[in-house]
């Protein structure tokens, strides 16, 4: 018979230690998580408790995957990714650690002394992400709370509070804003240098994009974590427009290659370093984009991008736009030094003598048809291709004409999104929207048929008749609305509750409600 010594067995009993802790380090690696699809009730056009409380499906998450992973929808076996991260984007210092410490919150420790605590075998600290998901589950009851009491109520007093049919449930959007203000907190990563990254244009065509930018990463926002940890989604600062003025200079190609190439690399640049894309898959990421090429970034790599936030002004749903998942966003064009059109354009309903105006260029063929059939031929439907001219007073006419017009056309150019929506709602013209498959701006509290019309491309011969059908007491009710809502279309620097970079962030921030971790597993 075989004889151990005491020597012998404690080699052994260390080797298994040793063992054991080894595959428990690697555990974390082979986990999954669960989150829940983006169809709660906070998507329902009446946010409703009911829908809430049904069941729930939920889809697995796996760790950042490689290129070439062929993804199973149904159980995903996570693994980090080990191929080569570019060095296109070097990853900057690791951020500090956090200067307020995290509490651990329904902790039943036992102390041996005072001043030592002491956590029994029975309870589990919290970890940082665990702590988040339980601040987002009372958010999320919070507002059904707020839907089943009907309650407007403020914990700031003072605060603006919506009303009115113009908004789908106007309990459930009071209450989530006030949510957002008491704990969204978002994380920029610092990776990348300019001009591509952490810089966007502030003017023009796409400066939504870059007034946001600068907004989020100016040091004055409330919503800022000071660490990642704290975080509830994490930006990432890329501008496509830049990109496509930089990189693609001078331009002799439009093939996407290389911006998709850019973009994915740094995503694996901040998931090599980091935990939090890998996580969730990106499901707690976003980045925000008026660049008409923007939806072309993730069409390289779907599965890469499957639950990332996509915020754009290019909301098209026939080229992929998911309403539930991507945020669309107001398309602006704003003058150097100007955050919005001169407000003494905006005229009352008794002093708007115009019908309905449009000017701008053919571009796109819902522009063609509208200019073939309406341009320079009626006075009240006034459509002219473009308006160079300026009054005696040196003041825009443009504006004027607007601010003078009930309905302001916002045809679709070569993309669905117009500037013309914004403007017509800064200058009080009720906007009148002619695209095909264009997701609205936060439609998501909105209800866009209460303040502005819908005609659909095939009826532009129809638009006199659609447009003088509409009582006047109808119109002046719209283009109260109008005026009621015109706060969430105002870009203020800093930004200001409910105004349209605070409702940008509050798209955002549903969509983060909606991504809910499973407990089960």
């Amino acid at each position: 018979m075989a004889t151990f010594n005491s020597s012998t067995i404690s080699f052994l009993l260390l080797s298994a230690l040793v063992s054991t802790l080894f595959f428990l380090c690697l555990s974390p690696l082979n986990q999954t998580i669960r989150i829940s699809t983006p169809l709660s009730s906070l998507y329902s056009p009446n946010y409703s408790i009911e829908e809430a409380k049904s069941n729930h499906t939920f889809e697995r998450f796996q760790y950042f995957p490689s290129p070439t992973t062929t993804v199973g929808d149904e159980e995903i076996s996570a693994r980090k990714d080990k191929e080569k991260i570019s060095e296109r984007f070097p990853p900057s210092p690791s951020p500090s650690p956090s200067p307020l410490p995290l509490p651990v919150h329904n902790s039943s420790a036992v102390s041996s002394r005072p001043s030592i605590p002491v956590i029994t075998r029975h309870e589990k600290k919290k970890t940082d992400f665990e702590r988040i998901e339980e601040g987002l589950a009372q958010a999320r009851a919070a507002i059904y709370r707020a839907i089943r009491s009907q309650n407007s109520s403020s914990y700031k007093e003072g605060s603006y509070i919506p009303r009115g049919s113009m908004y789908r449930n106007q309990y459930a959007f009071h209450q989530s804003y006030t949510e957002m203000e008491k704990r969204f907190k978002v994380w920029v990563y610092k990776e990348g240098e300019l001009p591509v990254v952490h810089g966007a244009p502030v003017n023009d065509i796409y400066s939504i994009e870059g007034q946001f930018l600068d907004e989020i990463e100016s040091g004055k926002s409330p919503f800022i974590a000071r660490h990642p940890d704290e975080a509830h989604a994490f930006f990432l600062p890329i501008s496509v427009a830049y990109i496509i003025h930089y990189v693609y200079k001078p331009r002799i190609t439009f093939a996407r290659d290389q911006l998709q190439r850019l973009v994915t690399d740094y995503v694996r640049v901040v998931a090599d370093k980091y935990t939090y894309w890998n996580r969730t898959q990106g499901a707690d990421h976003f980045s925000v984009s008026c660049h008409d090429w923007a939806p072309d970034v993730s069409r390289a790599n779907p599965e890469l991008f499957r639950y990332f936030v996509r915020v754009l002004c290019n909301a098209n749903i026939s080229e992929g736009f998911r309403p539930q998942r991507d945020v669309s966003i107001p398309e602006i064009f704003l003058p150097v030094g100007k955050l919005g059109p001169p407000r003494e354009y905006t005229k009352p309903p008794s002093k708007r003598s115009i019908l309905a105006f449009f000017a701008g260029g053919a571009h796109g063929h819902i522009r063609k048809v509208l200019l073939t059939h309406w341009k320079e031929k009626d006075d009240e439907v006034q459509v002219h291709e473009y308006l160079t001219q300026r009054n005696k007073k040196n003041t825009n006419l443009y504006f004027e004409l607007m601010g003078q017009s009930k309905f302001c056309l916002c045809p679709s150019g070569h993309e669905v999104a117009s500037p013309r929506v914004v403007t017509a709602i800064q200058l009080g013209c009720v906007p009148v929207t002619i695209s095909d498959n264009y997701s609205l701006p936060f439609s998501d509290v909105l209800d866009w048929s209460k303040f502005s019309v819908d005609i659909p491309p095939q009826k532009i011969p129809e638009i006199k008749t659609i447009l003088k059908g509409i009582s006047s007491r109808r119109y002046l009710t719209m283009q109260r609305r109008v005026m009621q809502i015109q706060r969430h279309f105002m870009l203020n620097r800093p930004a200001q509750p409910y105004d349209m970079l605070h409702m940008i962030l509050h798209s955002v921030w549903l969509r983060r409600l909606n991504v809910k971790k499973d407990s089960s597993i």
